[in-house]
């Protein structure tokens, strides 16, 4: 039975690498922590003390920092500045899955302060299918019909969770100048049995940005373009271009604090970390910056697919710690659609997509000759090599 097992999910191609599993783990954990961190920092109106914008820029200069960091381990500084300049259209590439994160990083907060982290993560699951599609038609990589209804039945208990959402006919607060994308008038929002609501509609934003950017930056983290780019330098260009666009957004679309110029809401939050008075501010930007590295070596050694089922494992996890700390109930509704997801992770399991660097395709390759399916391995590799050749944006 156990050998049955091991064959319906092939671990190897689950985590192809030796730190795979290890990036996976902390993947999900920091993820978690991130929602309830961003939770636990609320006020009771359900808005934020401080400039989410300001803190997501604060996060960007972090990423930044640690990312050269990093590089600076193993390049000298005349290195950096030669592979800099050799690699300038690289970093106009990481514009557009900049510019998408941005608008996901700050629509995270305005999604948080609406729904409990466990609600928020299960209908984030919604972008299952979206990167499905996207992902297929970027990789040339036809889904099988497993695949598709291990997508689906993953969408419908996000549904499930929504449908619960939807139907409470209570009115809750939302922050009214708390809004980073749209200046939010009324105080609050009734929610009526109606499942499309402007929450929802957020979440919605916010999951194209989730799937097109991931796809995207995977995409340029193994194209022939950036293979040979060290991935944090490449890292480093598009947290430039995240600073860059989350500059914009707080000087022109900002309306948190519309009366303050953006150094009067810099310096107010740096006054709120400095001081004590608002420790986990701090904690988000740390936490943050630390997905954003993880996230990136998670892309290179798998898939953005098998990445949205990482998230979809975090809702166990969520729920139980929500529960624990904020007191928030896990109902039948929770209950249900969090078994789906769970079955529809053990559905993928059993024949993940993989879209491995060109390098670790042909060192498996070099490595495992005398493997029993050798041959097969070996056509796979060749297969995957000319798909990517042919990859184009």
């Amino acid at each position: 039975m156990l050998s049955s097992l091991r064959r319906q999910i092939n671990v190897k191609d689950l985590f192809p690498t030796r730190w795979s599993f290890i990036i996976f783990i902390s993947y999900m954990g920091l993820f978690i922590n991130q929602g309830l961190l961003v939770t636990g920092s609320k006020t009771a109106t359900h808005s934020y003390n401080y400039n989410t914008i300001v803190v997501v820029l604060l996060t960007e200069f972090t990423k930044l920092v640690a990312a050269l960091t990093i590089y600076r381990q193993t390049h000298s500084f005349n290195q950096m500045r030669t592979d800099i300049m050799n690699n300038r259209t690289v970093l106009l590439l990481y514009f557009i899955p900049s510019a998408l994160y941005c608008l996901y990083n700050n629509l995270a907060f305005i999604n948080l302060s609406s729904y409990d982290p466990t609600t928020y993560f299960l209908l984030l699951q919604f972008r299952v299918v979206v990167t499905g599609v996207i992902f297929q038609f970027l990789f040339h990589k036809r889904l099988t019909r497993l695949q598709w209804i291990s997508l689906l039945l993953l969408t419908s208990g996000c549904i499930i969770k929504q449908f619960e959402h939807s139907s409470l006919s209570i009115k809750i607060p939302l922050l009214k100048s708390n809004s980073t994308l749209s200046n939010l008038k009324d105080n609050s929002i009734s929610k009526n049995s109606s499942i499309i609501n402007i929450q929802l509609i957020w979440i919605l934003v916010q999951v194209f940005c989730s799937c097109f950017a991931g796809v995207y930056n995977e995409y340029l983290l193994k194209s022939d373009r950036t293979i040979q780019v060290d991935v944090m330098l490449q890292n480093a260009f598009m947290y430039i271009d995240s600073i860059l666009c989350n500059t914009l957004l707080l000087l022109y679309f900002d309306y948190q604090q519309p009366n303050l110029s953006a150094i009067d809401k810099f310096s107010n939050t740096l006054k709120l970390i400095t001081s004590g008075k608002e420790n986990l501010i701090l904690l988000i930007i740390i936490n943050n910056a630390a997905v954003g590295i993880v996230t990136s070596l998670f892309l290179k050694s798998m898939t953005s697919i098998l990445k949205t089922f990482a998230s979809a494992l975090e809702l166990l996890f969520t729920s139980i710690l929500a529960w624990i700390i904020f007191s928030i109930p896990v109902s039948i509704y929770t209950f249900i659609a969090i078994f789906i997801v769970s079955f529809a992770v053990y559905l993928y399991s059993i024949n993940p997509v993989v879209n491995l660097p060109k390098n670790i395709m042909l060192n498996n390759e070099i490595n495992s000759p005398n493997d029993n399916n050798g041959g097969a391995n070996s056509k796979h590799v060749n297969v995957e090599i000319e798909q990517g050749r042919r990859v184009n944006v």
